[in-house]
């Protein structure tokens, strides 16, 4: 588990896919002391098993599954990507907790400065509209946010600037592709009670 509270932003400086999944390696200025062959890492909202660990650099597998339905299809080397290392028992949420298994892929359709913070609007596929409500949480590229508005397949997130300067999402441009995350709190709450009008309607 993570808690989207982005920590580093990595360099993918290889990667390869010859065999059809795909193997990166990512250099970053987080120590790596603590952590183990075989431990999870979160990459731009994707959950990693980290291999080849050296002092500030990590392998990692991503699936064919894992391709199909992230951003990770289109990387390449040199790009830059949110980094989060797993939490431990006990340790500080500071801001929600994040799976790193992403749910979809959304599109920045509009991004607006407003004072100090910047308003980014992203467009997402119809049958997610119902996991989105105003001031509830979502994770893109790994990062925890509040959404502050929903218009049918739209939602808006607030970024301050210390959230744009130290994660990838300061880097995006319109049309730019984001992993998104759907709050596990909305997913039950949306799902437990699908199920409670299906068995209502049963009756």
């Amino acid at each position: 588990m993570f808690t989207g509270i982005i920590k580093d932003i990595g360099k993918i400086i290889s990667l390869d896919n010859k065999k059809g999944d795909l193997n990166i390696s990512v250099k970053t200025n987080l120590s790596l002391a603590d952590i183990s062959q075989g431990d999870s890492i979160c990459c731009d909202g994707i959950c990693l098993t980290a291999i080849n660990l050296t002092k500030n650099t990590f392998n990692a597998e991503l699936s064919k599954e894992t391709l199909s339905i992230t951003t990770s299809n289109f990387w390449q080397k040199g790009k830059k990507i949110n980094i989060e290392k797993s939490i431990l028992l006990g340790d500080q949420i500071c801001g929600h907790l994040v799976s790193g298994h992403v749910d979809f892929i959304g599109v920045l359709k509009n991004k607006e400065v407003i004072k100090g913070s910047t308003k980014l609007d992203f467009a997402i596929p119809r049958e997610f509209n119902k996991y989105f409500s105003k001031k509830g949480s979502v994770a893109i590229n790994g990062v925890s946010l509040t959404i502050n508005k929903t218009d049918k397949n739209l939602f808006s997130v607030n970024i301050i600037s210390h959230t744009l300067k130290n994660t990838t999402l300061g880097l995006l441009k319109l049309k730019d592709i984001v992993n998104i995350e759907i709050d596990t709190i909305a997913r039950y709450a949306v799902n437990a009670t699908e199920c409670f009008i299906k068995e209502k309607k049963n009756e």
